[in-house]
């Protein structure tokens, strides 16, 4: 029998490509988004089923279970992939847009965790992994409160590995590096202010550095689809699986060097020019 996985945030980049990746090495997947009626691609393979979920919204999160435990006899893996950034600096973020990213990265993603638990119980075997990024162990300027939603996936699901070892049931992390999707589009929201401007030269130096970096520094969605393949597919205990060079670089950086010095080369990199 063909195992089968479900993906939220199945739409676009890591998720979509996940999707594909897992139905080619024949794979059932049942790939979840918001408007699934946008959808035209995913919708024609054979072996990729197409459902509507909100992670913000349990209702939704219940159908989609009960839609997908109706099709599917037995749910081998979950990846909770649905997430975006909030970027900008933290004083200018409003109350709603940080309550909002924090509901998506990881409200949502207990949610829906959380209701397919039970599941997982009863058959006494299944595999929770969860979409961090190498902002869940390194961190930039201006993406304050993305990095803590990822601090929190992380502590999560190292503690759910703790936790549902004795059921027959794992949870492994994947830690992306910086992905070519539309990250910096759709899936990143900026805060900003007309009134406080202090932050003006900082954002802007940030963003010349970005753009100056180019697509190289960018790996396809297609590389974190094959580490996700190897989480699901190894048989092993590890929990976290770096994708993309640069996070294993960076994270690797600051593992050997320690926090003080990761921070002072950050400083270093990410700092205001002074124009005086």
């Amino acid at each position: 029998m063909k195992k089968t996985i479900v993906i939220t945030g199945a739409s676009t980049g890591i998720g979509r490509a996940t999707a594909l990746y897992f139905a080619e090495n024949d794979w059932q997947v049942a790939a979840t988004m918001r408007s699934p009626d946008k959808e035209t691609e995913l919708q024609k393979i054979e072996n990729i089923n197409v459902y509507q979920l909100d992670v913000t919204n349990q209702t939704s999160i219940d159908k989609a279970y009960e839609s997908i435990s109706s099709d599917f006899e037995k749910i081998d893996a979950l990846l909770n992939n649905a997430g975006y950034a909030l970027y900008g600096p933290f004083e200018i973020s409003t109350p709603e847009q940080i309550r909002k990213e924090f509901d998506v990265n990881v409200f949502g993603l207990m949610d829906v965790t959380r209701t397919f638990l039970p599941k997982f119980r009863e058959q006494k075997e299944g595999l929770i992994m969860n979409i961090s990024s190498m902002g869940g162990k390194i961190t930039f300027p201006l993406i304050s409160t993305y990095h803590s939603t990822k601090f929190a996936v992380e502590g999560f699901t190292e503690v759910l590995a703790y936790e549902l070892e004795g059921l027959g049931i794992k949870a492994k992390l994947i830690e992306p590096g910086n992905i070519a999707t539309d990250f910096g589009g759709r899936s990143m929201k900026f805060a900003a202010s007309d009134v406080v401007t202090d932050y003006n030269p900082y954002v802007e130096n940030m963003m010349a550095m970005m753009q100056a970096a180019g697509p190289d520094m960018y790996s396809q969605p297609e590389v974190v689809a094959e580490v996700i393949f190897k989480a699901a597919t190894d048989g092993t205990d590890q929990i976290r699986y770096i994708a993309g060079e640069d996070a294993k670089q960076l994270i690797s950086m600051r593992q050997e060097n320690g926090d003080e010095a990761y921070v002072k080369h950050m400083k270093s990199q990410y700092a205001i020019k002074d124009n005086g």
